[in-house]
């Protein structure tokens, strides 16, 4: 009988049989479940169900529920194409709904007033969804000490369509952005409950990679995000040309026009009949979920909101990997015949830049210079704007260059490709989708998890990367220094030096011109760059 009281009360005490806690939130009770040292609340709705008569609605808040909502099964995710191709991001949703706009909380056993991490997934605004396994939020939880919050929020047409029947029945004359609306209600219900999970409400990171890292930047913009987050993490983000509301320009349609073409091709003759349509015929019509510059959630372009110092006055890491295009060959334009049809095109589009493009993008080798240029034109621009512009404002701004490679991704021509840094700031290796090339189990690779864990967890509690026994990483400031994380974190200055100001002089002649974007049409299919006023 001793004996069996012994392994009884060691039962008790183990993690898998403790008590489900219970949270007493604003929303509503919730129980979730205890994973290792950490409390998981999974699936917590964070508005209304988007559907029917909501579909292309701003998200309306949801009434307190009644009683004790279990919280221990992630949500669906947000309806979205369901991808055939393998890559290393394949990794298709079980569950499917409109009703997703749900977030999950991991919160450490004893969390008391801790900083938090709200995390936006990436997908080009058209697929993913926030339980994937390469953002579990339990590891940076328990050693980071930190409360993460991973978001679903609407994609695709679903999520950006713009359209003059939806901008009319608006009471704000506007349509589009209901993804971003809905980033922006998950950071409402975050200020309004996380405390009651042991967080601190006035210490929020908003943080996303690649269109989670757009989304951030849109945050940084709207006016309606502002006094929402205290910190923002940019990982591989993309400063790209917003299409606006009712103007074409900058060589995209009106946003609205678009959402004409879109309706027309899906066969619909009105609203009415589009909001009848099935969810999943819909998220496949051919459409391009950006967010618009309507006059109220986005004001401005993005790169003309950093030139009047309008962004939110937040710390902001932000960087980018050394081979994000290895991994997305869907980016690059065809490559020229050979190395001199290369130069010749350099030359014709480029004119006066011509000379400092081909010292940073030579003719030797047009392959590796095609994916170095694409790679800065969109997310090293992107990373260096941020820093420079989080220090104009009096901010500090962190840059990085994830530059890590292992065997089995350098062995398939993918060394540090877009999105491999994830793993390691979430230290989830060994939940990587089914085509990632396997993470190995060293030393190395553990300490580096370890080390940018630390960092990031570091950056959401006081503003400043740090990590024990690590460098220091100094904000960018006036000598330009930047964080390498190759074997392990490596401080330099002054990364990859005439590059920024390519690329910064080719957007200002785009954007002056007015009808030519500044995306990923760089390179050897860049428009004529022709000297305009105030640009170099």
């Amino acid at each position: 009988m001793k004996q069996f009281l012994l392994i009884a009360a060691a039962l008790a005490a183990s993690p898998a049989w403790a008590a489900a806690p219970t949270v007493r939130a604003p929303a509503g009770a919730v129980e979730g479940s205890v994973e290792g040292g950490v409390r998981v609340f999974k699936g917590i709705p964070y508005a209304q169900p988007p559907v029917g008569p909501m579909r292309w609605k701003a998200p309306a808040p949801l009434a307190p529920w009644q009683g004790v909502r279990k919280a221990t099964s992630f949500g669906p995710a947000c309806v979205q194409p369901n991808s055939k191709i393998p890559n290393p991001y394949t990794n298709p949703p079980s569950r499917m709904s409109e009703d997703c706009l749900t977030l999950n909380v991991w919160a450490p056993a004893k969390a008391k007033k801790l900083p938090v991490f709200v995390w936006i997934h990436g997908g080009a605004l058209l697929g993913g969804y926030s339980h994937e396994g390469i953002y579990d939020g339990a590891r940076m939880a328990e050693k980071g000490g930190v409360i993460v919050v991973s978001i679903n929020y609407r994609l695709g047409i679903l999520g950006y369509l713009a359209h003059p029947e939806l901008s009319r029945e608006s009471a704000e004359g506007v349509s589009g952005n209901y993804g971003l609306r809905d980033q922006v209600a998950a950071l409402q219900w975050v200020k309004r409950n996380i405390a009651s999970f042991g967080g601190d409400p006035s210490n929020v990171t908003v943080a996303g990679e690649s269109a989670g890292g757009l989304s951030v930047l849109y945050l940084m913009a709207s006016p309606l995000a502002r006094g929402l987050f205290d910190k923002a993490i940019a990982q591989s983000a993309y400063m790209i040309t917003t299409p606006e509301l009712k103007q074409a320009r900058h060589g995209l349609p009106s946003a609205e026009s678009a959402g004409i073409q879109a309706m027309a091709a899906v066969g619909a003759k009105d609203l009415a009949a589009l909001r009848a349509m099935d969810a999943e015929r819909l998220a496949a019509a051919p459409y391009g979920p950006w967010a618009t510059v309507d006059g109220k959630v986005l004001t401005r372009q993005l790169v003309d909101t950093w030139d009047h110092g309008e962004q939110a006055p937040v710390p902001v890491i932000a960087g980018f990997n050394a081979g994000e295009i290895r991994s997305l060959g869907i980016l690059l334009p065809p490559a020229p015949a050979d190395s001199a049809a290369y130069e010749a095109t350099i030359r014709a589009r480029y004119g006066d830049l011509a000379e400092p493009f081909l010292r940073l993008y030579p003719p030797a080798n047009v392959k590796e210079s095609m994916l170095a240029t694409t790679r800065d034109a969109m997310y090293g621009w992107t990373s260096f704007r941020l820093a420079i512009g989080q220090t104009a404002i009096g901010q500090r701004g962190y840059l990085y260059l994830f530059d890590h490679g292992y065997p089995a991704a350098d062995d398939k021509g993918l060394h540090a490709f877009h999105a491999s840094e994830l793993p390691y700031v979430f230290g989830t290796a060994g939940s990587t989708p089914t085509y990632w090339p396997k993470i190995p189990d060293g030393v190395a690779d553990r300490r580096l998890s370890e080390a940018m864990m630390s960092y990031w967890a570091s950056f959401a509690k006081t503003g400043t990367p740090a990590a024990s026994g690590q460098p220091a990483w100094q904000p960018y400031g006036k000598d330009g220094h930047y964080m390498a994380f190759e074997r392990g974190p490596k401080p330099g200055i002054k990364l990859f030096p005439g590059m920024f100001a390519l690329h910064e002089a080719a957007m200002c002649r785009r954007r002056a011109a007015g009808d030519q974007p500044w995306n990923w049409n760089t390179g050897v299919i860049s428009p004529l760059l022709n000297k305009a006023t105030g640009c170099r």
